[in-house]
């Protein structure tokens, strides 16, 4: 009777594939931690400021915004696709532009970073997450 080989010895693109995600998913677990929303608080709160910094880099573009008591904020925008489609794109506003920005925050208060659900810029919305406008 013949013996049936292990299925790793018989595909090593396989093997390597499982060996390679192994080591990877350490590296990777902290970039992912902050897919999604399980890191920000449920409820929106709204940051009025001034933007002092842009950054259209995947995985998401962000915004650095100055609030009025001269905390600075980092504020998540949505992945490029969605962002594009809100309408909004790099060359939409400019350093030094006021800015009102609904989301969601860390839920570390230390932390000053929140996920952008709408921006509204010069009267004019750009809806990352349009489901997300009305639900809280």
């Amino acid at each position: 009777m013949p013996r049936l080989a292990h299925p790793f010895t018989r595909c090593p693109l396989l093997s390597a594939t499982i060996v390679a995600g192994l080591l990877t998913a350490p590296i990777l677990s902290p970039a992912l931690a902050h897919h999604g929303w399980s890191w920000a608080e449920s409820e929106k709160m709204t940051l009025e400021g001034t933007i002092t910094a842009i950054s259209m880099a995947p995985p998401h573009p962000t915004l650095r915004v100055r609030a009025a008591d001269g905390r600075d904020w980092q504020v998540d925008l949505g992945n490029p696709r969605q962002t594009a489609a809100s309408g909004f794109t790099g060359q939409t506003v400019k350093v030094g532009d006021a800015i009102t920005v609904l989301g969601n925050r860390s839920r570390d208060s230390d932390e000053a970073h929140m996920k952008a659900v709408r921006i509204t810029i010069a009267g004019k919305n750009y809806d990352m997450y349009p489901e997300r406008i009305g639900a809280n």
